[in-house]
């Protein structure tokens, strides 16, 4: 069985498998290598995301994932006085969440890689444009979000990330490192352009071969590598590298760890 990697999240990780998505991108180049699991959920925030944990990261599960990303927090960022406030999630509990959700990933295997992603910036124009398209002269003038909130559950996302001795990509701070990125890489002011996605495509990448995602051999051999005098030979090798990776692949987990506490 190919390994798993699976993409917790709300709408950005929902939306990533679509045109241009980072979790396409993910799936696809890992084809044959690695399953890409899509566990996004619209609106979502980290109090809510807990009831899932059960669900998609069952402890009983004979063959846990590989690797995680856990991205969530635009919610949890969302203002009290704005149309978003059932969204909100104080803080200190957000902190404490993704806690709760990287300790019952780890009981359900020390082994797997878990990335946090940090929510990205908010624009408030594109956000004020995208209620107009929606409501017209009925849209809410108070936003629902701002990039200074958005800031400082990022920075809070980063600081459990190291605190768990965990990678963590601060996409927040990442984007705005581009000039324009406000329609450039964010398509409504929250949710994210095909240059967005490249964006976290890109640094989910780089933590990924880090680890020797991009070593991992195909689940079954090129049809080129078939010898057709005797197939099932190259089954059995291409099984034996298969496997070989997978042991090879938890020490470097295991010593990424170790690094990132370090």
């Amino acid at each position: 069985m190919r390994p798993q990697i699976v993409l917790f999240g709300d709408s950005i990780t929902q939306l990533s498998f679509g045109s241009g998505g980072w979790g396409a991108s993910l799936a696809d180049i890992y084809s044959r290598k690695v399953d890409v699991v899509l566990r996004g959920y619209n609106g979502y925030n980290t109090r809510w995301a807990l009831f899932l944990l059960h669900h998609i990261f069952p402890l009983e599960a004979a063959k846990p994932p590989a690797a995680v990303t856990v991205f969530f927090g635009a919610n949890d960022a969302a203002l009290l006085s704005g149309t978003g406030k059932r969204q909100h999630v104080p803080l200190e509990e957000y902190k404490e969440n993704l806690r709760k959700i990287v300790q019952h990933i780890k009981n359900q295997s020390p082994e797997t890689l878990i990335v946090l992603i940090t929510p990205p910036p908010i624009c408030l124009e594109g956000r004020r444009e995208y209620a107009w398209s929606l409501y017209g002269d009925k849209a809410s003038s108070v936003p629902d979000r701002t990039s200074e909130e958005a800031g400082i559950y990022a920075e809070q996302c980063v600081s459990v990330a190291k605190e768990l001795g965990l990678p963590s990509i601060n996409l927040w701070s990442k984007m705005q490192e581009t000039d324009g990125w406000q329609r450039k890489f964010l398509s409504d002011g929250l949710h994210l352009t095909p240059e967005g996605n490249a964006v976290v495509f890109k640094e989910v990448v780089k933590i990924f071969d880090k680890a020797g995602f991009s070593e991992l051999p195909f689940d079954f051999p090129p049809n080129q590598e078939i010898d057709e005098e005797n197939p099932g030979k190259t089954f059995l090798q291409q099984c034996s590298a298969v496997k070989s990776w997978h042991v090879r692949s938890t020490i470097r987990v295991r010593e990424q760890q170790i690094c990132f506490i370090i």
